[in-house]
This record gives structure tokens, sequence and C-alpha cells, in this order.
């Protein structure tokens, strides 16, 4: 882990976006320094029983501070246990998901119970607080992703203790976004560059926060590192696979994935959802899908009136298959023979590798592009079917889109063209990211 926070080049320090929205949120809540605001240098900013508000975002912003600037601040309302409870049972009340996991217990009181119990230091609920005032989606998806993975906890048979250390990884796993750019977080805008490096270091980020607060078990900090990675290797930071992610880091990563669906999604999620975990069974721990699948059952019956998506079927088949027949030219044309060749750890083996599993996951759900021809002329007025021919493209072409980044994000130097694997990868990048 030394080694990854090194390659990472994490800066924890208080970064201008977090100070932004803590400044900001601080114009229409009184926040207080209970301390004397220093530079790491020992110059004094701030004294202590200063408001803090927006007007002292510049002087605050151009120094690095001697420790993180929340850990003496006293702010009206702010987030602690008995509003966290309070907030996610109006979520159990209010959103289809926690309702769906609290009656799937036998109560909402059981599905929060972890929370009671949750330790929440000056700095953690000050960055709560901030979440919850300037960003309140990501204060949403951090209760939702809570009580996913508090379920899937309970259902897994985890000890009352331990289920109050998974509460407190899920909540505070997405602490690091509060240091990247709101924007990343805006549909319409293409996550690219320095925005990816940021987006990929978020995790670690988050999990130093919370090592540096010393107020939770290892175990937490270790599953909040691993919320973004997958069984079969695919995930970041580490790219870690299988045993390597440790159980709590397998939780958080499903939780993650149901949470954000939920989110995501307002039409069919639940249908969408199944389709990803059943069609991607590699990359998600099969013990722990096998307590979520069931749930997704009933939505989907009720779903199953409401299938507009049909008339996206025949595109992204053809898109698919244009997909996977230029990656085959790019392969023909190299000069030894396909890339057989080519180093286990290149971007050609990677991209390759992903490609040729994508088509296999495609065969096996029996929709691969070339099952397909006859199928789309039999489900004309098949409404369901169609849909769900639909959403396996959509997801198909999601995959394609995230083998894009991860090459790019990966081995960054692919434009250079430098051989000629690097030429078919970066080739093959540059049609997906014209198409897709």
């Amino acid at each position: 882990m030394t080694d990854l926070l090194a390659s990472a080049d994490v800066d924890t320090a208080d970064g201008p976006h977090y100070l932004r929205a803590l400044t900001d949120m601080a114009d229409h809540r009184a926040v207080v320094a209970g301390a004397a605001i220093y530079t790491d240098n020992g110059i004094k900013l701030v004294e202590k029983g200063a408001r803090i508000d927006s007007r002292l975002y510049d002087r605050l912003v151009q120094h690095k501070l001697r420790e993180p600037i929340d850990r003496h601040l006293s702010i009206e309302n702010p987030v602690d246990v008995p509003a966290l409870l309070s907030a996610a049972q109006a979520q159990t009340e209010q959103e289809v998901l926690a309702s769906m996991l609290a009656e799937a217990l036998g109560s909402a009181a059981r599905l929060l119970a972890p929370l009671r119990s949750l330790p929440l230091p000056a700095s953690m609920a000050c960055k709560l607080t901030v979440m919850r005032d300037q960003r309140p989606q990501l204060f949403q998806h951090s209760l939702q992703m809570m009580m996913v993975a508090v379920f899937l906890g309970i259902k897994s048979g985890l000890s009352e203790r331990d289920c109050g250390t998974l509460a407190a990884a899920a909540l505070l796993h997405d602490l690091g976004v509060l240091h990247m750019d709101p924007v990343w977080d805006d549909p319409n805008n293409k996550v690219v560059g320095a925005q990816r490096k940021h987006l990929v270091a978020h995790p670690i980020s988050a999990m130093l926060m919370i090592r540096d607060t010393q107020a939770y078990p290892r175990s937490a900090e270790v599953a909040v590192l691993e919320h973004h990675e997958r069984m079969d290797g695919s995930g970041y930071p580490r790219a870690l696979a299988g045993a390597d992610i440790s159980p709590m880091g397998r939780i958080l990563l499903l939780a993650e994935v149901v949470a954000a669906f939920y989110e995501k999604y307002d039409d069919m999620p639940a249908q969408r959802l199944s389709l990803v975990l059943r069609l991607n069974h590699r990359k998600f721990p099969s013990a722990l899908v096998t307590f979520i699948l069931p749930l997704l059952q009933e939505e989907v019956a009720r779903e199953s009136a409401l299938m507009p998506l049909g008339n996206d079927a025949t595109r992204q088949i053809d898109l698919l298959a244009e997909a996977f027949v230029y990656w085959d030219q790019l392969k023909a044309a190299l000069p030894d023979g396909g890339g057989a060749k080519a180093p286990a750890d290149s971007a050609f083996a990677f991209a390759d590798a992903r490609l040729l599993a994508l088509q296999k996951a495609l065969v096996e759900a029996g929709s691969h592009p070339r099952q397909q021809g006859d199928l789309i002329a039999q489900l004309q007025g098949d409404a369901m079917g169609l849909a769900e021919v639909a959403l396996v493209g959509r997801e198909a072409l999601w995959q394609l889109q995230s083998i894009l980044n991860a090459s790019h994000r990966r081995w960054p130097q692919l434009t250079e063209r430098a051989t000629p694997l690097d030429a078919a990868v970066a080739d093959w990048c540059d049609w997906a990211a014209r198409r897709l």
C-alpha cells in the first residue's frame, strides 16, 4: 500500500475545491474557529473564535495549512449521529431501494442500527456537513450505499461490531470526492487528463482522511480504498482481483454499483441492475450478488410494462459488431500475426483480453451480435424482449467505453503510437471515442 501512495502522488492537504465548499457553506451556517489556524511555516491566518466565511477563501487557499482546517471548527447544526439516522430513515420511507432493503430485513430499525454507535470525530462531522449542504446528491448516495452495505453485511452473517465498521466505511467512502472539481459529476462533462487522475485517486484520498482520524479500524480504511476494485482485476486504484480484495471491500464495491444504478436511472433500475449483475458475473462477488438478485425480481416484474428502449436494440447491435470487427482487422494487420507476442503488461494485451472477455460474456448470455441476426426480427412486437436486448447492448457499449478510458489512463503514451501494438490500440480507441 505504501508503494501505491507514493506512485499516486496524492496530496491530502485541504485543496481549493474543499476549501471553497467549506467557506461557501459558512456564509449561511455559523462556522467558528475553535483554535487559531496556522500555515505550515507558523503564520497565523485566522484567530481563535473568528467566524469563517467565503471572504477567507483567498487567504486560506494560498497557503498549506499546518493541520486540516476542519479539525477545530465549531459548526451550527452539524451532521451528527441523530441527523444521520433521521436522513437515512427518510430514505427508507421515500426511496425505492432503501425501502426494499428495510422490508427485506423486516424493519428499517435493523438496517440502521449500526449507525447508532458510529464514531464521528469533528473532522468527519465537518466533512459530512459540507457534503450535506454543498453536495447533497453525494450525501444521499453515501447514505444509500451505507444501507446497501449493511444489508449485505447482515445477510453475510457479519457481527454487530463488523457491521458498524462496514457502515462507517460505506458512509465515508467518497470523502475524496469533496476534493475534486464538482464539474466531474456533470453528465455532459467528459472526465479526462488531470480530472481522471483525481477521480482514480479519490479512494486513496478518502482512505488517508479516515486513517488520519485514528477513529476507525484498519478494515474500514482498506474497504474504502477498494470500493472501486472489481473481482476480475479491472477496477482501480490497485487492479486487485478475487481473494486479494478484502471481505468488506467486496461488499463496498457491490454496494457502490447497486446504489449507483438506482440513483442514475429513473426508468427500470432493477431490470438494468439485474442484467448487469448477470452479464458481468466475473466482476462482482457471486456470493453477495445472490443476496441482491432476488430483491430485484419483483421490481423487474413491475418494470416490464414500461419498455421504451427496444428502438435502440438494432443500433447497439450494429455498434458492437463494428467494434469487434474493427479490432480484429487491426490485429490482422499487425506484422507479428495478431500481436500474439505482446508483453502481458502492454496496452495491447489489456485491450485484447478485455474485448475477448466481453465477447465471451455476450456469447454466454446469447447476446453476441452474430447471435442476434434473426433475433430482432423475431422480437418485433415483443416490447419486453426488445428492451432486454437493448439493455444488454447498452451495458456492452458502456464496457467498451471503460476499455477506452482504462487504456488512456494506464498507458497515456498510446497517442504517440511508438510501436505497431500501441498504434493498433490507439486507432481502436480513436474509433471508440468517435462512435460511442
